[in-house]
């Protein structure tokens, strides 16, 4: 089996609205597109019988997009309602995403400032492998999964696109 792309990633949270907040308000994504899924393909899709979810996708401006045209799916499930998960970082299965900055520092300020929660105090200057001159750092969304910012070391491609290296937008 080829797989030729990613679709998307996908969230559950508990409180699909303040989600929405967190990651459009603070980290700076879009709203692409809002439903509410009620009906049989959806039941047949999850897993459980009369599944009511109400699901978001978001985008980052201006960045490269697949076929689905969204980077983070968020999905709240209505019915069944489940349970808080330990999604910590540690944890098999735990989810993590990572996004890129041009300044780790100041949008740590920024968002410091706002109430989000990081695991360090200050960015975390990177010492070995490829990102070695960079800087990270892990901070969690109102549901506790984890998220890093990257700040690359300068004149490191942000990947590819086609086979070309992709440098900073």
């Amino acid at each position: 089996m080829a797989f030729n792309g990613i679709w998307h990633t996908s969230f559950t949270v508990s409180n699909i609205d303040e989600s929405i907040r967190f990651y459009c308000d603070l980290l700076g994504m879009e709203l692409h597109h809002y439903q509410v899924q009620q009906n049989e393909y959806t039941s047949l899709l999850v897993g459980y019988k009369d599944a009511h979810l109400k699901v978001a996708m978001l985008k980052i401006p201006a960045a490269f997009v697949g076929p689905s045209n969204h980077h983070l799916e968020l999905v709240e499930y209505v019915h069944p309602r489940g349970e808080k998960t330990d999604v910590a970082t540690n944890r098999p299965g735990a989810p993590h995403l990572a996004f890129v900055t041009e300044d780790i520092h100041q949008e740590f300020a920024r968002l410091k400032a706002a109430g989000v929660r990081f695991k360090a105090s200050e960015p975390v200057s990177i010492q070995a492998g490829v990102n070695a001159g960079g800087f990270t750092i892990y901070f969690l969304d109102p549901d506790d999964i984890t998220l890093e910012m990257l700040q690359p070391p300068a004149g490191r491609p942000w990947g590819t696109l086609h086979g070309k290296e992709v440098l900073k937008p």
